[in-house]
């Protein structure tokens, strides 16, 4: 990597926790100097835009927080127990970019204004309701997973109930939410997806 790959890069870690954090309009250039230790030029000499950067910005934190959703995933033989093992790492597992999850922060953020990130996080929803329709395909495909069952209905269902605890959690400053939807979902799993 070329010193100023790795100055871009820099920029990036570095704007993601500040944008996921205090979002697009909450972080200033100022902010991201100041974070970067680079002045105006030095962040402007790599992205032409703050738009651009909080894009590339995202697509970091999205793949931070990918990674560590699907740890030790592909360890887990069985379908059902890998969606199970999924909404475990969702609960227990931070992502390591501060601000929590940054599919919900830009999402919300993005929703009224911002056609790029807007745009970005659309990206991420539909990469992670693939993941899980996927799951649920290849689980039906081995006989772990009932014949009926839906996968647009599961992702549904998975991201919705943990992106909505989670929101509960961050504003009570209390993982009980969290907690309450893994037993949930981890319930619905058992009881209408595992092929008895």
């Amino acid at each position: 990597m070329s010193k100023g790959e790795e100055t871009r890069q820099h920029i990036i870690e570095k704007a993601a926790a500040l944008f996921n954090q205090r979002g697009f309009e909450g972080t200033a250039l100022s902010d991201l100097m100041a974070a970067t230790k680079l002045r105006k030029g030095g962040i402007y000499r790599h992205f032409e835009s703050k738009e651009e950067l909080a894009a590339e910005a995202f697509d970091h934190a999205w793949r931070v927080a990918r990674r560590a959703r699907h740890q030790g995933l592909e360890e887990i033989p069985n379908t059902v127990d890998r969606l199970k093992g999924f909404v475990r790492n969702f609960v227990e597992v931070r992502p390591g970019i501060p601000g929590g999850c940054p599919l919900l922060n830009t999402a919300v953020e993005s929703d009224d204004g911002n056609a790029l990130l807007r745009a970005r996080a659309r990206e991420a929803l539909r990469s992670w309701r693939e993941f899980i329709e996927t799951t649920v395909k290849k689980g039906v495909e081995r006989g772990e997973i009932r014949r009926e069952a839906d996968g647009e209905t599961a992702a549904t269902l998975i991201i919705g109930g943990l992106e909505g605890a989670l929101m509960m959690s961050r504003l009570a400053h209390n993982d009980q939410p969290l907690h309450a939807m893994r037993a949930h979902l981890e319930d619905y799993l058992e009881s209408a997806l595992r092929k008895n």
